[in-house]
């Protein structure tokens, strides 16, 4: 595994919200990223398919480990999307690439995917991530 990857499950380790969820890191190179989560009934809404919070949740920190394997250090700083049909499925995967990038931010495209008998494309999410500013005082 890179250097890169390690890097990457620890920051996923750390994030409480992340562990409570159950997502995991499966790819994560310059460029892209990957996190998948297994489904269960407590991530549903009242239809029977996953949440859209859920799913969510999934675009926007794929899209900023993306945009944070060119960046380095990074947070989101808006994102739009789009759910295209219900999230049903066994397992969720959150695909991001960078579409743009300079010094300080990245555009980043992510498709979530849910996986039945096939994968089948549930959201898409673009989003402008942001370097961490490591001497800001956060004003």
């Amino acid at each position: 595994m890179s250097e890169l990857f390690e890097f990457g499950k620890k920051v996923l380790q750390s994030q409480p919200f992340s562990q409570l969820l159950g997502a995991e890191l499966t790819l994560f190179e310059a460029g892209s990223a990957e996190i998948t989560l297994v489904v269960r009934d407590d991530l549903k809404q009242q239809h029977g398919f996953v949440h859209g919070g859920v799913v969510s949740y999934l675009a926007d920190n794929c899209l900023t480990y993306a945009g944070g394997s060119v960046l380095g250090d990074s947070v989101t700083s808006e994102y739009k999307i789009n759910y295209v049909r219900p999230a049903i499925g066994h397992t969720l995967i959150a695909r991001a690439t960078v579409l743009s990038s300079g010094k300080r931010q990245a555009v980043c495209e992510c498709r979530v995917f849910a996986i039945l008998k096939q994968e089948t494309l549930v959201a898409i999410a673009q989003g402008t991530i942001n370097k961490v500013d490591k001497n800001s005082n956060g004003d």
